[in-house]
């Protein structure tokens, strides 16, 4: 598991090695456990408040490229 961004001193973006398809990143701390698909930047299980979904939807569309080759070479 690589944490890619902290925010809000309890929020992570987190990449996981080993995990299922499709591409995501999962959005955890808080209690929360969101899961962002990487290819339509936008949930795709769980919630979080509005403005916490909002500044991780930002980031993540923000270092979508990165992101989406990180997971292709971890899931060939």
């Amino acid at each position: 598991m690589s944490t890619k961004y902290r925010f809000r001193d309890k929020y992570r973006i987190q990449l996981r090695e080993k995990d299922h398809l499709p591409p995501h990143v999962q959005l955890t701390g808080g209690g929360l456990d969101v899961l962002i698909c990487l290819q339509l930047v936008e949930p795709m299980r769980g919630h979080a408040p509005a403005a916490v979904l909002r500044e991780a939807l930002e980031w993540v569309r923000a270092h979508q490229t990165e992101l989406l080759e990180e997971w292709k070479r971890w899931h060939p």
